[in-house]
């Protein structure tokens, strides 16, 4: 049962009927939901001003490698956080309409592991910009930009994915027609290395944090709602998890 009834009297006893279970969960889900746009917005945002082409920001990281640093690392944070909205919006989405929850959901996570790959290939070259200098690192990128490999052929699939799961979201009810637009705008956004923002991409950016924050904070208040010594328990051992991972990460 996906409706939950608290404190159903049967019979003279009262029972508690719970939520079935689902991935990711409430808690992963809804503050994936909460902070994933927003993250990504902010590094959207943090490089706006540095033209969009891979010169220029090689350029701008360059001149400036810790603003640059932090929109990029902002950006690929946003980008990873987001699976678990996009499979707590396909959970909701498919308790009515399976099928575009299950094609928009996958086109987009294949499509966010196309980003995923290209942030490593961003990674890289910033290196290059830092330890060749920039004039030789724009050679060598300009030189291999549009190399083969098989993520290329997932860059699509991102475009199409968010249409169909604003179209999905619209039809089951998940969202109104202005958050299903917010959502199907984050199809404009481009994919590639090292590409940089534009006002496409902040309108993109607004409409997926438009879509996206509400049904965080929706998922996240649904009863039966956890009492607030359980929300800082929560917040603790997640803070203390990502440390630790963080540490254990540079270790390794």
């Amino acid at each position: 049962m996906a409706a939950i009834l608290d404190g159903v009297k049967l019979s003279g006893r009262t029972i508690q009927i719970c939520e079935e279970p689902w991935f990711p969960g409430r808690w992963l889900g809804g503050l994936s939901l909460i902070a994933a746009p927003l993250i990504f917005l902010t590094g959207i945002l943090l490089r706006l001003r540095f033209r969009f082409f891979f010169p220029y920001q090689l350029a701008a990281f360059d001149q400036h490698p810790m603003l640059m640093t932090a929109a990029y690392n902002c950006f690929w944070a946003g980008n990873i956080l987001l699976w678990p909205a996009v499979l707590t919006i396909t959970q909701k989405i498919g308790r009515s309409q399976p099928k575009w929850a299950a094609w928009g959901g996958a086109f987009v996570l294949f499509g966010l592991f196309a980003r995923t790959f290209h942030a490593g290939a961003d990674h890289l070259a910033f290196q290059l910009v830092r330890i060749e200098g920039v004039d030789r690192a724009t050679k060598t990128i300009a030189a291999s930009y549009g190399a083969f490999h098989v993520v290329s052929a997932l860059s699509a699939t991102i475009m199409f994915g968010w249409i169909l799961l604003a179209i999905g979201g619209y039809i089951s009810g998940t969202f109104g027609l202005l958050r299903s637009v917010g959502l199907g705008v984050m199809s404009t956004r481009m994919l590639g290395v090292l590409k940089g923002s534009s006002i496409t991409s902040v309108v993109a950016a607004t409409g997926l944090c438009f879509a996206m924050v509400p049904l965080g904070i929706e998922v996240l208040l649904a009863p039966p709602r956890p009492s607030f010594r359980s929300v800082l328990k929560t917040m603790a051992a997640g803070i203390l998890l990502l440390v630790l991972l963080f540490v254990l990460g540079r270790l390794g």
